[in-house]
């Protein structure tokens, strides 16, 4: 079957190990499902596979994409839910030990078909296309469970999105906005400020710009190079919700700012099977549709891989079929 994979662990060049050609078609375990691929949409997550981490080398060659939307075998629409729990596993479903997700012990979903656990593939909205479903999985649902299960924010308060144009940063920018709070947003370039705007950001400043004010959360996928000015922008009792450091995880704790103004820093990764449920009613009960900033062929998926790499992304890229 065609897919798109990983053909060995490239640290210094990983495009180098991306691979357009030939898998062999997938076994169904016993409580797994088929899922035919219709669209699926590409995270870091791939880029760190190429460069091996998180990954055993035994494990390549390995198809890339951890999350997508397809039809399985019945007719069913799904959309896939990327965490893959241990079967005795009971309880939230990222705070299982034996957790992986697709792409680090079982093959992802940039192929012809994926097999997931038969819990793992939940019902398409009608509403959704399926290339708007591909991007619900990880970054769509790395978004809600920051602010909705994560923050404690209520609607008036003010949330700062560090970042303007990624996949996480454009749905938190979407889903504030959707939920009534005051969305701020940060982005290097007047383009990717702009996206912000239009996807509903209320104010949108420059990297470490001087805020009008101090602000009740901040969300955090960046790390190093937007830290300090994360933690200077939170008012006293005020949260940081973190899900990723992009620029490299070695920031300046500031535990004096910490403790003295009894800040608090919460961590959160992807989210539930049920979680990702209640995101994708949402999205369907307030209209919203996710920024893909770029669709493409299966085929010519290096082009995507190669936007990310070089930070030319402006929301989602999605592969589709």
């Amino acid at each position: 079957m065609f897919a798109v994979y990983a053909n060995e662990a490239n640290a210094d060049d990983p495009l180098a190990s991306l691979v357009v050609g030939e898998r062999p078609e997938p076994e169904v375990p016993a409580g797994w499902v088929k899922v035919n691929v219709k669209a699926a949409s590409l995270n870091m997550h791939d880029i760190w596979t190429l460069r091996g981490v998180g990954i055993k080398s035994e494990q390549f060659p390995m198809t890339l994409g951890c999350d997508g939307a397809g039809v399985l075998d019945d007719g069913t629409e799904v959309v896939i839910h990327s965490v893959v729990n241990d079967e005795s596993w009971r309880g939230d479903d990222t705070l299982d030990p034996k957790r992986t997700l697709l792409t680090e012990k079982h093959q992802g979903t940039f192929a012809d078909s994926v097999v997931v656990p038969a819990r793992n593939a939940v019902p398409k909205p009608a509403g959704l296309s399926m290339s708007e479903a591909a991007t619900m999985g990880t970054a769509w649902l790395t978004a809600y469970r920051m602010l909705f299960v994560k923050s404690g924010l209520r609607p008036g308060q003010t949330m700062l999105v560090q970042g303007a144009s990624g996949g996480v940063s454009t749905a938190l920018v979407q889903l504030g906005r959707a939920a009534g709070l005051r969305v701020w947003v940060t982005g290097r370039s007047e383009d990717k400020r702009a996206l912000a705007d239009g996807l509903g950001a209320h104010q949108t400043f420059e990297s470490g710009a001087r805020l009008p004010e101090r602000v009740d959360g901040v969300f955090e996928t960046v790390g190093k190079a937007t830290w300090s000015h994360s933690m200077k922008s939170l008012k006293p009792g005020g949260i940081i919700v973190v899900s990723g450091s992009t620029s490299g995880p070695d920031a300046s704790a500031e535990l004096q700012r910490l403790f003295f103004l009894q800040l608090r820093v919460a961590g959160s990764t992807m989210g539930t099977r049920d979680e990702l449920a209640d995101l994708l009613s949402y999205t369907e009960l307030a209209g919203i549709r996710p920024q893909i900033g770029a669709e493409l062929p299966f085929d010519e998926a290096a082009t995507g891989f190669e936007d990310m790499l070089e930070g030319r992304t402006s929301g989602k890229v999605v592969f589709s079929r």
